[in-house]
């Protein structure tokens, strides 16, 4: 069995420019994302490929140990969605007649995950049968809606007449925020449904601290603080 850790990274973002090569406690941002897809690896079960059309995050993600695929320019585009990249990624690993059990799609701006997370993401997948998993952060189920029409109440998502404790909360009752870090997918979900969710799924529940998204330049002294919480060694 075969599982591709697909990275995509364009070279252009609209929010930090050349987000995806952004020092991050010492190293480009995407090479985090590398570092932790290779940890997965066993036997040499898992392909870890970065998918760009920039030369610059080419010669990063080779240098970090990934393999690279190059994307076409029209899936590169600020309005391309993620799912035809990662079918042309398999395509091209495909191509030489690997067999692949699990598509990986890793998001390289959430660069904080433990050492062991994608490898136990890929385990959980292959032992429960389902056909999709979803990478999601806890949250407490203290949730409101605004109210739908003026002199209407606001809706607590939860039993304000009965508000539990916060340790006293159980997985069920927890909400499940799906913060992109990560997915494992079957192949055929993604040729069949064009989709990195169907079929049968589920969540793999990720740590608290694994939340963290780079969207703006502080959320860089956050990611870099968790970074080092969790054991990888940043300069």
């Amino acid at each position: 069995m075969t599982a591709l850790a697909v990275i995509p990274a364009r070279g252009g973002s609209k929010g930090i420019p050349r987000k995806n090569l952004l020092p991050v406690g010492g190293k480009p941002l995407i090479a985090w994302t590398i570092a932790q897809a290779l940890e997965a690896r066993g036997d040499g079960d898992v392909i870890v490929a970065v998918s760009t059309e920039d030369a610059e995050i080419a010669a990063v993600a080779r240098e970090h140990g990934a393999s690279v695929i190059e994307r076409p320019a029209e899936l590169a585009t600020d309005t391309a969605p993620t799912e035809p990249t990662v079918l042309h990624a398999m395509d091209v690993v495909e191509a030489d007649g690997t067999e692949l059990d699990a598509v990986v799609l890793l998001q390289a701006t959430s660069p904080v995950r433990r050492p062991d997370t994608i490898r136990r993401a890929i385990a959980q997948f292959r032992s429960t049968g389902v056909e999709s998993l979803v990478g999601v952060v806890p949250e407490s189920p203290f949730f409101w809606r605004l109210p739908t029409a003026p002199g209407q109440n606001a809706q607590a998502a939860y039993d304000v007449t009965a508000r539990p404790r916060r340790q006293e909360l159980t997985a069920q009752q927890m909400h499940y925020f799906e913060n992109g870090s990560l997915y494992v997918t079957a192949p055929h979900i993604y040729r069949t449904r064009h989709n990195r969710i169907g079929g049968r799924t589920d969540l793999f529940v990720l740590d608290e601290v694994e939340g963290v998204d780079i969207d703006t330049l502080t959320d860089v002294a956050a990611a870099e603080s968790m970074l080092t919480r969790l054991g990888w060694r940043t300069s």
